[in-house]
């Protein structure tokens, strides 16, 4: 049977995974809840490519060499955030969960280093106009319940003072998952140089499903991306937080790049909220 492209259904499985279905067709949209760069082999006569399970392009960040990045934690990791300040973290609207300890100054998650705070979140504010079914302004504010102490190994991101532009470098960090039944989780922190995709080479990729407040970063060659990179993540370009780890087709397609929220689109509800809060 041959695949619509107009007949698009988004529902949540049972895996957290968002599932596309085009006609009597099913393509997983995955939200990023964890980080791997795959590499496709290709198959003659094959339909989809075969996964490798190697990270290919990304590498160890440098220990604390990504202060601004918080792990989110339910008596387990289960996204990522960015601190913005001492008081606040980004992270994605749907890693909302009602009970949510920042994880701050960490690099390896599994053994105590010495540098890191954990900081309870008292308010957990998603966007108001979050819309669940397309992943439409997929952004989230975290108050915490004390003001993180500010060091070498804790520090804020800056808020883009511009949107982004195509192949600006930019990197993308997480904890990620090398397993592809998500079963394996790397305790050291992941990062990935990547970059900003054209506007309407991403809107090519993913037709009738990108928003003005989406954009796309990664590679179109495929081989090689941010794959299920923690939810609510930072995509940092030339200093400055543009883009909140938010879904994508499966890793490494060609064609179809890591989709993240605008965070450029978000200034000025950040700022109120912060304000007002």
């Amino acid at each position: 049977m041959a695949c619509s492209q107009n007949n698009v259904l988004l529902t949540k499985s049972t895996a957290g995974l968002y599932i596309r279905r085009y006609g009597g067709c099913i393509r997983s949209i995955q939200t990023f809840v964890t980080m791997k760069v795959l590499v496709f082999l290709a198959l003659v006569g094959a339909a989809f490519a075969a996964v490798d399970d190697k990270v290919v392009g990304g590498y160890e960040c440098p220990r604390n060499s990504v202060p601004y990045q918080v792990s989110l934690n339910a008596g387990y990791h289960f996204c990522g955030g960015s601190l913005i300040s001492s008081l606040w973290v980004v992270s994605a609207a749907h890693c909302y969960k009602s009970r949510i300890q920042v994880r701050l100054g960490e690099h390896n998650i599994a053994v105590n280093e010495g540098t890191e705070q954990w900081i309870d979140g008292v308010k957990m504010i998603k966007h108001p106009q979050y819309n669940s079914y397309n992943l439409d302004n997929d952004i989230m504010l975290i108050k915490l319940s004390r003001p993180a102490s500010l060091n070498n190994y804790v520090k804020t991101i800056s808020l883009p003072s511009r949107c982004p532009v195509a192949d600006e470098p930019c990197m993308v960090s997480g904890w990620g998952n090398t397993s592809a039944n998500g079963s394996l989780f790397p305790d050291r922190l992941q990062c990935l140089r990547q970059p900003i995709i054209d506007d309407r080479i991403c809107k090519n990729a993913y037709p009738h499903l990108l928003t003005e407040n989406m954009l796309c970063s990664g590679f179109m060659q495929g081989g090689a991306s941010s794959c299920q990179g923690d939810s609510g993540g930072p995509l940092v370009c030339n200093g400055q937080l543009q883009g909140v780890v938010s879904w994508g087709y499966d890793c490494a397609m060609k064609g179809h790049p890591s989709v993240y929220a605008r965070v450029c689109r978000y200034n000025s509800w950040i700022s109120s909220v912060m304000r007002n809060n």
